[in-house]
């Protein structure tokens, strides 16, 4: 569980990012949850974009991608969630 002033720092540095993961009309598909897990682990911190028809859906598939990951949602705003999971074995974040 991060704190809040840990999630501001994450906020600031995901503000260039673009989302490297695109969940397209297929929703979370198994190859999709794969992609996000190795980009979670190669980068820490990713952007990944949602393009649900409405808000409930969006929501569903974010929550579904954060509990098969184990990531946790830092923001989400409209169509993109800022997500964050530590690589145990090689940190690529530190923290002020």
């Amino acid at each position: 569980m991060l704190k809040p002033n840990q999630k501001q720092y994450l906020k600031a540095m995901a503000h260039t990012l673009k989302p490297v993961v695109i969940i397209g009309e297929n929703g979370a598909t198994e190859s999709v949850l794969n992609e996000i897990a190795l980009a979670l682990e190669h980068h820490e911190l990713i952007k990944i974009r949602v393009n649900g028809e409405d808000r409930l859906h969006r929501n569903t598939l974010i929550h579904t991608v954060i509990q098969a990951s184990a990531a946790e949602l830092i923001q989400c705003i409209g169509h993109v969630a800022i997500l964050f999971r530590r690589n145990t074995k090689k940190p690529r974040i530190t923290f002020p």
